[in-house]
């Protein structure tokens, strides 16, 4: 080191009294670098002095880099981006300051002076920041005394669990509060915890593991944007934890860690690199200390698995499940090889370590349902114990219980009929174990959801469409429910489907089919289906409209089968209708949804009418085999009136053929065959074809045998389809 900047050091060092944090002394400068010196490899100094570095650049390429002290004193050629995905999650705001670019990790070098790059691939941009976090007089005094001690309380307050591990507090490591941006966000609960490392360097001292602290929270809030730094928690070489993220150690504070899964999950780096090399005995001590308190304050099972639903990153898209562990590595949940191959590869000793410390526990509290119905809470003890579980009202007395012994808690309770509050929980197993507390959900706000009347428009005229509509709705809790039928215009009650009384949550059904309360026909015009809930202070009122139109009706379609073929059976199709007033009409044959023909459109009066349809399009073209409806439109005041009836149309002959025919002693025996179902008239001839009897037969397509005690020597067969379509005659001769 220069002697300037060795006086530089001292100085820096002279002017922190010790106890002091050290935030003002981070500094961050940010340069454009340019792409022709970029390309070139060429080494250029710093603007400023430097111990940690990270680069931001554009375009699909990667960018490699390597520090120096001195002039030709290089370091190594590193990754300028070894860990993707330590970001806020793609929908956040957190992360949009850094759009567009690709993120490199803030590298800790130690101090230097000089970087020299290498590119792979396109980039098109190219930005450095250099971060200044220097060792400060407070670091020294901690490092000594942990020296002297290799007792962690040393460096922090006790720590307020008896179980939980020592943490350095943000203002123990100096954390620059004023440059945070917003308040801390929070998860509805822990799921699991990430495991990743920082990247950097190994070798660095005892005093320097809360500058690298420093300077990770100045890179990820003034270089990347973030609101602050990324992880949860960090874990140095030498044992020590570090506070993260602002928002509380033993609250589910999201960070910006594990892009597509920061919410619910817990971060925790480990200062360094573990590629090929292991983490001390110090550091897994203290990691494994820290995710069994932590896990155990979220109720986490350390070796268990769960399902993730991510909110997006490059791997796993926003929606798409993953199957996590409790304690999972970085790369699980991303295109990284965090947290290196050597820690990833002993994270289930890790969480067999951790599953064993702090026992008893209790796993995966839940409570399910709402007050208003019936609430159910369950858990799992991590060995057989007596549990209890209690519901306080909101003066904190005892309102509810249940009790039980094992290792499965179960128990529910039924507040379908309790007074509405906020009431709390508790699921506890003894002073040995941490209870599980919280509130109970609820009470669900009243709510009167799905109301709907299907059809919409009712014709009781006593045809056989849109006589009655179905009425639907959901209730959110037990209320007192009414449902009525009130005249849209003027108001007035017309009739009371349901009578005001309690009536428990979930779905209704009614019928109304056009009637007072006397039973006679309401006339027409538009109504209101009123429902209402009333539970405590709470009332709510829901409806839909509904019209009471009888101006269509009596709509009839002869034949049903249609056959415009020439053969002078069923040509030509008779559609008939009757109206009760004056409406425009149009008489239309559609088919898979397309008008093939309009047969009238006029306005009608009141009276009975019929339209005739010869089978074919406007142009005389035949419209061809297959289903179609004939469709009736009549528009008043009230409306549209849409009446249809299904038709088909079928214009070829069926086919019959006889594949046997043979004398059995007096029987005849016969086997044909038919192309469609149909009626089969058979002629048994004695001396020639028709000289015979014959009988009749309805048969559905495909191959029939028949047989008949008859003196014949001759079959004749004559099919006929439901169009009245005539088959070609099948003979044969008697064999």
């Amino acid at each position: 080191m220069t002697f300037r900047r060795t006086l530089f050091a001292a100085l820096c060092l002279a002017a922190l009294a010790p106890g002091t944090a050290a935030a003002d002394d981070v500094r961050v400068v940010q340069r454009e670098e340019p792409l022709g010196a970029v390309r070139s490899s060429l080494a250029r100094p710093a603007p400023v002095e430097f111990t940690m570095v990270g680069i931001h650049w554009q375009g699909p390429g990667d960018v490699f880099f390597r520090t120096a002290t001195e002039p030709g004193d290089w370091s190594s050629w590193r990754s300028a981006r070894p860990e993707e995905e330590d970001a806020p999650d793609q929908a956040s705001p957190e992360g949009a300051a850094s759009r567009g670019w690709k993120v490199g990790n803030p590298w800790w070098t130690g101090e230097a002076s000089e970087i020299q790059y290498r590119v792979t691939g396109s980039v098109t941009r190219l930005r450095t920041f250099f971060v200044w976090s220097p060792v400060t007089g407070a670091d020294l005094e901690s490092a000594a005394t942990f020296r002297a001690t290799g007792a962690l309380q040393a460096e922090t307050a006790l720590a307020a669990e008896p179980d939980r591990p020592a943490i350095i507090a943000r203002p123990g490591w100096g954390a620059d509060e004023s440059i945070v941006r917003g308040s801390p966000s929070y998860a509805d609960r822990l799921r699991l915890s990430v495991v990743h490392h920082t990247a950097g360097t190994n070798s660095y001292s005892r005093a320097q593991s809360a500058a690298i602290v420093r300077g990770i929270q100045r890179y990820h809030v003034l270089s990347n944007g973030w609101n602050d730094i990324g992880y949860n928690f960090l874990v140095d070489k030498y044992g020590r934890i570090y506070e993260g993220r602002v928002g509380g150690v033993g609250q589910n504070v999201i960070g910006a860690h594990a892009q597509g899964f920061n919410t619910g999950s817990v971060g925790v780096a480990v200062l360094g690199t573990y590629g090929s090399a292991g983490l001390s005995a110090a550091a897994r001590s203290a990691l494994q200390r820290l995710l069994a308190w932590r896990l155990d304050v979220g109720h986490v099972d350390p070796r268990s698995l769960l399902n993730f639903r991510s909110y997006g990153n490059p791997r796993f898209p926003a929606g798409r499940t993953v199957r996590l562990r409790a304690i999972s590595g970085h790369r699980d949940t991303g295109y990284t090889s965090c947290p290196g191959t050597a820690l990833y590869g002993r994270l289930g000793v890790i969480a067999g370590a951790v599953s064993t410390i702090g026992l008893p526990k209790l796993y995966d509290p839940q409570v399910g349902g709402a007050v208003g119905g019936p609430v159910r809470f369950t858990g799992r003890l991590s060995a057989a114990r007596a549990w209890l579980v209690q519901v306080s009202d909101p003066g904190g007395n005892v309102v509810a219980s249940g009790n039980g012994n094992g290792t499965a808690v179960d128990w529910t309770w039924d507040a379908s009929a309790v007074p509405i509050a906020s009431y709390t929980y508790r699921i506890g197993a003894g002073a040995a174990v941490r209870p599980a507390t919280g509130r109970v959900p609820g009470p669900l706000p009243l709510a009167v959801t799905g109301l709907k009347a299907a059809p919409k428009t009712v014709t009781p005229n006593g045809d056989w469409s849109g006589e009655q509509t179905a009425i639907s709705f959901r209730v959110s809790r037990q209320a007192t429910l009414q449902v009525r039928v009130v005249n849209a215009t003027s108001g007035t009650l017309v009739r009371t489907l349901l009578a005001g009384g309690a009536r428990p949550a979930g779905a209704f059904s009614l019928v109304w089919k056009g009637g007072d309360g006397t039973g006679a026909f309401v006339p027409d015009g538009h109504y209101r289906i009123e429902v209402s809930a009333e539970a405590g202070i709470e009332q709510v009122t829901r409806s839909v409209t509904v019209v009471v139109d009888q101006t269509l009706g009596g709509v009839s379609a002869a034949p049903s089968v249609l056959s415009p073929n020439g053969d002078g059976a069923r040509e030509s199709l008779r559609i008939g209708f009757e109206l009760t007033r004056q409406a425009a009409v149009r008489v239309q044959i559609r088919r898979k949804g397309k008008v093939v023909r309009t047969v009238l459109s006029g306005t009608l009066a009141a009276g009975a009418y019929a339209a005739n349809w010869d089978g074919k399009r406007a142009d005389g073209r035949p419209v061809g085999q297959g289903p179609a409806s004939a469709v009736i439109r009549a528009t008043t005041s009230l409306g549209q009136r849409v009446l249809s009836r299904p038709i088909r149309l079928d214009t070829v002959r069926p086919v019959v053929r006889i594949l046997s025919l043979r004398r059995d002693g007096a029987l005849v025996r016969l086997r044909f065959s038919l192309s469609e179902a149909g009626q089969v008239r058979i002629w048994y001839g004695r001396n020639h074809w028709n000289d015979g009897d014959s009988i009749v037969r309805q048969r559905t397509a495909g191959t029939h045998p028949f047989s008949r005690r008859v003196n014949a020597r001759f079959v004749r067969i004559v099919a006929l389809d439901t169009a009245l379509n005539r088959s070609r005659a099948a003979l044969a001769r008697v064999r």
